[in-house]
C-alpha cells in the first residue's frame, strides 16, 4: 500500500513543471509568478531563486545543473474563472510581464537566458537521449475554435522542427521508454512516434476531471496529474489502475519522480498552491535524460 502523501511546501503562485535534482531538492516553475522556486523537501523550505517573466510551464533537468524551462508567454488568471466547486479559493492575482512563447535555459545561478522563441504558449517538455527537446505548443487559453495545437522538436544545433499538428489542445508529454512520444490531447493520450504518426493511447483518461502533465515509470506505466481530480491517475494499457487521491480539494497540474531510488512521486496543486509528495513508491521512475545546455 502507498503511504498517505506529505504536504512539502505551499503559497506558490500556481507551481508546475516540478524536477527532481542531484543535491536532493525539488525544483518547480511558479506560472503565475514568472518565477522558479527550490523546495527542500525533508525541511519544508522553500525559495524564489529565478525570474522568467511570462509563464514559466515545465522544466527539464540541464547537464549544467541548470534547467531548460518551457515558456507560454504569461497568463492574466484574472481572466480565468475557477471551477464552480473551487470558488472558496482566494484568486490568483498577478501582473503578468507578456514575453514571446518558447523555450528558456536558466543557469544554476538563476541567470535566464531565451533559447527559442516567437511559438504559441508552449507548456510542457520532455528531453531525448540525443539532446533533442520535444514540447507541446498550445495556443493560449484557452483554445480556438480551430485546432491550432503542435508538437514541436528543438534539436541540439537549433533546429526547429513541427513533429505534429492540427491538434485541439495539446499539454503534458512524456517519453516512453520504447522513444516514442505521449502528449496528453483533449481528455485522451495521444501516443507520437518520432516520425510523426499518431495513435490513440486512450481517447478519455480523466472524464471531465480533465489531463494535465505527466511522468512515468520503468514499467512504462503513466502517472497523470488528475486536475480537478485532485491527484494522480495511474494509467496502464490504457485504462486507470490506480487513482493516489490528495486531500481535501485542489487542482492537480504536474508530477515528477525523484528522491532515494527515484521512488518517490512528486505532484504539484496549481489551486491552492502546494506541493505534496508520496514517498516509497513500490516501482521507480523512469530517469530523465539531461538538456546539453545548446543555446
Amino acid at each position: 500500500m502507498i503511504a498517505k502523501p506529505e504536504l512539502i511546501a505551499e503559497g506558490i503562485g500556481l507551481p508546475e513543471g516540478p524536477v527532481w535534482c542531484e543535491d536532493g531538492t525539488l525544483v518547480v516553475t511558479a506560472v503565475a509568478e514568472g518565477a522558479l522556486y527550490r523546495i527542500w523537501p525533508e525541511e519544508g523550505r522553500k525559495q524564489k531563486f529565478a525570474e522568467t517573466s511570462g509563464g514559466p510551464n515545465a522544466a527539464a533537468p540541464a547537464d549544467d545543473g541548470g534547467f531548460i524551462v518551457t515558456q507560454n508567454g504569461g497568463i492574466d488568471f484574472s481572466e480565468i474563472p475557477l471551477p464552480p466547486d473551487y470558488l472558496s479559493f482566494p484568486p490568483i492575482e498577478n501582473t503578468p510581464a507578456f514575453v514571446s512563447g518558447g523555450l528558456q535555459h536558466v543557469a544554476p545561478d538563476g541567470t535566464v537566458t531565451r533559447v527559442l522563441a516567437d511559438m504559441q504558449a508552449s507548456n510542457d517538455l520532455v528531453v531525448g537521449p540525443d539532446g533533442t527537446v520535444y514540447f507541446t505548443d498550445p495556443p493560449s487559453f484557452p483554445p480556438p475554435s480551430t485546432p491550432q495545437a503542435r508538437v514541436m522538436a528543438r534539436a541540439p544545433d537549433g533546429s526547429v522542427r513541427v513533429l505534429a499538428d492540427g491538434l485541439n489542445y495539446v499539454n503534458g508529454i512524456i517519453r516512453k521508454p520504447d522513444g516514442n512520444l505521449v502528449v496528453t490531447e483533449g481528455h485522451g493520450l495521444l501516443r507520437i512516434g518520432l516520425d510523426g504518426r499518431r495513435e490513440w493511447v486512450c481517447e478519455d483518461a480523466s472524464g471531465s476531471d480533465g489531463v494535465d502533465g505527466m511522468s512515468i515509470d520503468v514499467d512504462g506505466r503513466i502517472y497523470m496529474a488528475a486536475v480537478v481530480g485532485n491527484g494522480v491517475r495511474i494509467i496502464e494499457d490504457g485504462q486507470q489502475v490506480e487513482l493516489l487521491q490528495l486531500p481535501g480539494k485542489g487542482v492537480s497540474t504536474n508530477c515528477c519522480f525523484g528522491g532515494p531510488a527515484n521512488r518517490w512521486l512528486f505532484v504539484t496543486n496549481g489551486w491552492p498552491g502546494n506541493v505534496w509528495v508520496w514517498k516509497d513508491l513500490p516501482t521507480p521512475g523512469l530517469p530523465l535524460f539531461n538538456w546539453p545546455v545548446s543555446l
